[in-house]
């Protein structure tokens, strides 16, 4: 029975991320980078990361939704859609908010409620991360990953005095 409510969320997100793209991000500019450029970054680079997450899973870049594969990255969420869904909760957590994402939560909730205890803990991470939802991270690439995830989540603050 879940492969059938997952189809039927993949089928809606196949329909619905066009769009999105189209009306929520026409302002932004797809990334100077492709996947294989990415590879070539520094090793412990935010850059070199994406470029190995995207090859493990085999995926290839979606124009304008760049930032969206590097949230993965820093919240550790996975790709299967129980994890998408927790991710918007974070994000949610975070302070991001837009018809597409509430829609998402909503859906995925009602598709897939048996996660409900991983989505109210997503949300709570997301509120105790520092706010990065509207960040450009293509400009962010060159910048040390363990040292970004770290700073996000808010680990080893530096404080000087």
């Amino acid at each position: 029975m879940k492969k059938i409510r997952v189809q039927f969320l993949l089928f809606v997100y196949d329909k619905t991320q066009k769009l999105y793209r189209k009306y929520f991000k026409k302002k932004k500019r797809q990334w100077q980078f492709n996947e294989k450029q990415l590879l070539e970054f520094r090793e412990d680079s935010l850059g070199r990361k994406l470029g190995e997450f995207y090859k493990k899973h085999g995926f290839s870049m979606i124009p304008k939704m760049e930032n969206h594969d590097v949230h993965h990255l820093i919240t550790g969420c996975e790709t299967n859609f129980e994890d998408e869904i927790a991710m918007q909760y974070l994000l949610l957590g975070n302070g991001k908010i837009n018809a597409h994402l509430l829609a998402a939560i909503i859906l995925g909730t009602i598709i897939l409620p048996e996660y409900v205890k991983i989505y109210i803990r997503a949300y709570r991470k997301g509120q105790h991360m520092r706010a990065f939802h509207e960040w450009d991270f293509e400009g962010l690439l060159w910048q040390n990953f363990e040292q970004l995830k770290d700073f996000i989540q808010q680990k080893d603050t530096i404080v000087l005095y």
